[in-house]
């Protein structure tokens, strides 16, 4: 029988602030060897046996970059019509994600078909273990159960859900769900890790289409009803590799998780005891265990210098940071932002990013890098009256017809071929050449040669903000016919 792994990308990552933020979250940051959770959850899945195709439900927003990542990441051979995409216009939490990519997989591979639910910001590095895993809970899932995973505990954890097992299942190391636990206090957690009959919620499920939906329309009628409509706008385009749901229909889906809508209520829940190691990477205590420790606890990335410095994480980029005489740190340092934390306190940075978010300030959401469809811009200096960018266009990219009301630019080009449309006039310009847009010009950059296009765009007015843009015209979809 085939299996579909519905990957689900999303989430603002907020306990990971500097490296994630709300337009390139935890999914996309790089980890200590260079990959992304992403990247290893869409490797891991596409290599289990039996893979058909995959489905990744994340927002519109983060579609390209999805893309990108999947492209770099060395992916086994699934073929290229069998990666799906549904594209949410904001978040609706899991119940409907899981609902939504269930009918999906339904329509294209049948109601029998077996579904591996992964969140996308998972590291899991037994790919072996893990695949034993996923055949017990496909044999499971064959036989009618919704199955999840659990994680045996190695300490007692506060920040996990937990679920207790009750009677074993015919499948080896499985077991009937009893309960469902929230994040338990201290107390209870060290129990569970006593009992043995306790495991680490991870969130990661496998069930077939049949058996699940009849379970929604159980347990959560009012959820999967407002997702078939969601599902009936969207099936006349089924062929399409990348479908994007209609904001309106999908504001009026509920805003529940699974556990809370399914899986805390149906009785036919089983759960595979996962000997494989598992985080979901939800701080920066566990960005930092990915790093080998010094004799005196230290950790990190980059370039460091520790005086009289113990189990302190560092990570730099682009600049040597130095600690002397601290003790328990996290400095995480990014060319427009550095955190400085205790390691008692790392569950409040996303108080960090609350406020950055209610003083307006475009840090909590974007890095001084952004990533675009076309390539990327780095914001390289800016001030009063004045903005300075250093721009690259992928071979073949191509930027929206737009205009801009209150700002005027001028473009260098340092390397590369482009080609301008500057008001009624469209014209090329080489390296060390330069134009000038004025403001309400309708305008458009391209990259008209087969290598990268870099250049320095320096923008000039009363407001420089990105939500400036008027688009009229856009090959990745951000203009609405």
């Amino acid at each position: 029988m085939a299996l579909v792994p519905i990957i689900l990308s999303g989430g603002a990552g907020t306990r990971l602030w500097p490296l994630s933020r709300e337009a390139a979250p935890k999914p996309f940051m790089p980890l200590p060897d260079g990959d992304t959770l992403l990247g290893k959850t869409a490797v891991r899945a596409a290599s289990l046996p039996g893979v058909a195709g995959t489905v990744t439900i994340t927002n519109r927003e983060y579609y390209f970059h999805t893309k990108d990542v999947y492209a770099g990441a060395q992916l086994p051979h699934v073929p290229a019509q069998r990666w799906s995409y549904l594209l949410e216009p904001f978040g609706r939490n899991t119940a409907p994600a899981i609902a939504l990519g269930t009918l999906f997989a339904e329509a294209v591979y049948g109601p029998d078909v077996v579904l591996l639910v992964l969140p996308a910001d998972h590291l899991i590095r037994d790919t072996q273990a893990f695949a034993n895993a996923v055949e017990r809970a496909t044999d499971l899932a064959r036989a009618g159960w919704l199955a999840t995973f659990g994680i045996t505990p190695s300490h007692p954890e506060t920040g996990y859900g937990y679920i207790e097992c009750g009677a074993a299942i015919d499948v080896a190391d499985t077991f009937k769900v009893r309960r469902f636990i929230e994040k338990p206090p201290l107390a209870d957690a060290r129990a569970f890790l006593e009992s043995g009959r306790h495991s680490w919620n991870s969130g990661m499920f496998c069930f077939t289409p049949s058996v699940m939906l009849a379970a929604f329309d159980e347990h959560a009628p009012v959820v999967i009803e407002s997702v078939r409509s969601v599902w009936r706008a969207l099936r006349p385009r089924i062929d399409a590799p990348m479908l994007e749901i209609d904001p309106t229909l999908f504001a009026a889906v509920p805003d529940i998780s699974i556990d809370y809508a399914v899986m805390e209520k149906a009785t036919n829940v089983g759960v595979v005891r996962g000997a494989f190691d598992w985080s979901d990477i939800g701080s920066w205590q566990a960005v930092s265990a990915l790093s080998e420790a010094d004799a005196a606890g230290n950790r990190g990335q980059g370039e460091r210098v520790a005086i009289d410095t113990r189990d302190t994480f560092v990570h730099a980029e682009g600049r040597v940071v130095a600690t002397v005489g601290v003790n328990n740190l996290v400095i995480v340092d990014t060319p427009d932002a550095v955190l400085v934390a205790h390691r008692d306190h790392l569950q409040r940075v996303r108080e960090v990013v609350g406020e950055l978010k209610a003083r307006g300030h475009d840090s909590y959401k974007l890095h001084r890098t952004v990533a675009r469809p076309w390539g990327a811009y780095t914001v390289l200096q800016e001030g009063p009256g004045f903005k300075i960018k250093r721009i690259e266009v992928k071979p073949g990219g191509l930027l929206s017809l737009q205009l801009h009301h209150r700002r005027s630019e001028h473009w260098v080009v340092v390397s590369g071929d482009a080609r301008v449309t500057n008001g009624e006039r469209v014209y090329s310009i080489g390296t060390n050449e330069s134009t000038f847009i004025a403001c309400e010009t309708r305008h458009r950059l391209e990259n008209a040669g087969t290598e990268p296009l870099v250049m320095i765009e320096v923008q000039c007015g009363d407001y420089l903000g990105e939500d400036d843009i008027v688009r009229f015209d856009d090959q990745y979809g951000r203009v609405k016919a």
